[in-house]
């Protein structure tokens, strides 16, 4: 039980804050950079981060976890050990990420932090719902017709089942006059 009841409330208003604040344009000379986290150590990293005033970005989804025969949701990070943050290299005392309570690293090619390409934080960022969780299925609902357009099964239609906590869609292919179910990463699919 929580001591302060408005404390949740207060973390929950925080995450919103943020949230939009990534969602906000980065600057000229500004790119998103890719960090390592310590294990298990993503949100501490990422509450660190934020009191250095770096701009942080922890994608977030949820998952199911067992333990002793209950089933809860949890809040997870959609990448493990990994958030980005918005840098401008000649302006930023990005040095200082690398000793930062939490963080491992920043991911680097030879003596500097490499840009994550143009478009990926932007595409998750626009995934982000309102409680601040990423929502990989937005576009698709049970029962929808999709279309595989990536790897071996490339142009088959099928009916979206469900996605996964791990980004993997379940879907009834129609295969040689057959209906399977098959296991796709969500980026191999589109609606039809």
């Amino acid at each position: 039980m929580e001591a302060d009841p408005g404390a949740k409330a207060f973390r929950q208003a925080d995450c919103y804050a943020r949230a939009s604040l990534n969602r906000a344009e980065l600057a000229p000379s500004e790119r998103w950079y890719v960090a390592r986290a310590l294990s298990n150590q993503e949100n501490r990293a990422e509450a660190q981060m934020w009191a250095q005033g770096f701009r942080v970005f922890l994608p977030r989804v949820t998952r199911s976890v067992r333990h002793a025969r209950k089933l809860r949701t949890v809040k997870t990070p959609a990448f493990p050990g990994y958030f980005f943050v918005a840098l401008d290299l000649q302006r930023d005392r990005w040095r200082a990420i690398n000793s930062t309570f939490g963080v491992m690293h920043l991911i680097m090619t030879e003596e500097r932090p490499t840009p994550v390409p143009v478009g990926v934080v932007e595409t998750l960022l626009d995934c982000v719902d309102e409680n601040g969780l990423c929502d990989f299925g937005r576009d698709l609902a049970p029962g929808q017709p999709v279309r595989v357009v990536a790897g071996p099964l490339s142009d088959a239609m099928g009916e979206f089942v469900r996605l996964d906590g791990k980004g993997r869609v379940r879907v009834l292919l129609e295969i040689m006059g057959g209906k399977v179910f098959t296991d796709i990463e969500r980026t191999a699919l589109v609606a039809a």
